[in-house]
This record gives structure tokens, C-alpha cells and sequence, in this order.
């Protein structure tokens, strides 16, 4: 039976890609991509990438050993035939440039396929291999959902209601008002007392701390 015929009691789970496994499930999945290897279509949330051929098999190719070198050469090998007269340097750039443009990944901060320089290239995420179809959207949305809820509790600790607002400005207002008011006695009281002799300041003090000590 063929892995796309399986019937419901057999669908297995998505198993890690690896050299060997690509064969062992119709559909790849990684990051928002989909890769159905029966039609050898590509989508990203569902929306078709148009890959030429040689595109397609420089993906397969990298998929094939995620987190390791693939190097020129066997792009080379696995892309034109040993009797194919071409520029393998310009061809393999171009084609992988061409990957990136299709995947929205760059060169310089990539996200899928990183340049490793004088070897080749590396696929920077894990894929997972499964004979049903997976829907990488899903998966991005609920990633989505649990950030915006996230958000929304911060957001929940930092909010006032106008009538907290109120309090805390009213107790502003009351200490700076206190404030101005003790340093408006303060200054009464160092004009008053200059303006004192010096035993009348003294006796004045006196009784001041004898209404205090009572």
C-alpha cells in the first residue's frame, strides 16, 4: 500500500527529517512552508510558490540533511549531469539566490538557508516528514494567539481605571501641597526669628520646645 493510501487508523506521527526519510512521508513541513513531494508543489500558508525544477531540487536537496553542509559540489552533481557544459559557480549562486527569493529568506541574516563560505550551504531549521497533510498555518496562528495573549496580560497590570487615576493625582497634589505649605512656614519662621534679639530668640525657642516636650 502506498504511504498515501493509508487509512485512518494508520496515519502515523510527523517523524524528524533526515537523509533517509524524505521517502518516508508524501509531505515536509518546516517554518510556514509545505512541500507535497506527489505533485512536487510548495505552498507557505497555504498559497502555491511557483519553484522551477532545479529549485525545487536544491530544497529537496538541503532538506535532505538539515543542519548540515551540503556543498557545491554535490549541488553540482545532483543538479546537471557530469556532461552538461555550464558555468557550475554562477548556476549553483543563481539557483540558490532564486531559493531564497522564494523562500523571503537573505543571504545576510538568513532564516532558512545560511551560505557556509568556501563550502556551501545549510539548512537552519528541523523539518518534520508525516503521509498527512499538516497545515503549517495552524500551527503559526496558535503561536500568534499565545503572543497576543501574552500582550494582553502585561497590557492587564500596567491598566488604570479613571477613577485611579484621580486617587493617585489627588495624593500628588495633596503632598505637594503640604510641601509648599511647611516651606512657607519654614520661611516665616527664619524671618520672624532674625528679626528677634538674641535672648528674645532664645526665649522663643525655649518656649517652643516646652510646647513640644508637652
Amino acid at each position: 500500500m502506498p504511504p498515501e493510501a493509508l487509512t485512518m487508523g494508520e496515519v502515523e506521527e510527523p517523524t524528524v527529517a533526515g537523509p533517509s526519510l524524505l521517502s518516508s512521508g508524501r509531505y515536509i513541513v518546516f517554518g510556514p512552508f509545505r512541500i507535497d513531494q506527489q505533485k512536487q508543489e510548495v505552498t507557505r500558508s497555504g498559497s502555491r510558490l511557483k519553484l522551477q525544477g532545479k529549485v525545487y531540487q536544491t530544497l529537496i536537496t538541503l532538506l535532505e540533511k538539515p543542519g548540515e553542509v551540503v556543498t557545491r559540489e554535490e549541488l553540482r552533481m545532483r543538479l546537471w549531469p557530469a556532461d552538461t557544459h555550464v558555468n557550475y559557480d554562477a548556476n549553483v549562486n543563481t539557483t540558490v539566490n532564486k531559493l531564497r527569493m522564494a523562500l523571503g529568506d537573505s543571504s545576510d541574516r538568513p532564516l532558512y538557508v545560511e551560505t557556509i563560505p568556501r563550502k556551501g550551504y545549510c539548512l537552519l531549521v528541523q523539518p518534520e516528514v508525516s503521509n498527512r497533510p499538516i497545515h503549517p498555518q495552524a500551527a503559526a496562528s496558535d503561536a500568534s494567539k499565545e503572543e497576543a495573549a501574552g500582550a494582553s496580560a502585561v497590557q492587564g497590570i500596567f491598566r488604570f481605571s479613571k477613577s485611579d487615576i484621580w486617587v493617585v493625582l489627588s495624593a500628588i497634589a495633596l503632598i505637594l501641597a503640604g510641601m509648599l505649605l511647611g516651606a512657607g512656614i519654614m520661611r516665616l519662621w527664619i524671618s520672624h526669628a532674625a528679626s528677634l534679639p538674641a535672648h528674645s530668640l532664645a526665649l522663643f525657642l525655649a518656649r517652643l520646645l516646652a510646647k513640644a516636650v508637652l
